[in-house]
């Protein structure tokens, strides 16, 4: 399971419908009004979601 980066909801990445690639990964949403928030400024969404591996944000 994936979480919407822009409204934090789970979505099952075998059923979505909505992706985006952003940064050589693949972002799922749930719904295309998400889809489109996170495509006019995906770099916004990306620090606000869930980091993995050598971040040093801390904000985890």
């Amino acid at each position: 399971m994936a979480k919407d980066p822009v409204c934090g909801m789970t979505v099952d990445e075998k059923t979505a419908k909505f992706k985006s690639d952003y940064q050589d990964k693949t972002y799922y949403f749930c719904a295309a009004s998400c889809k489109s928030t996170f495509d006019k400024n995906p770099a916004k969404f990306v620090k606000s979601a869930g980091h993995s591996g050598g971040c040093c944000c801390g904000g985890h």
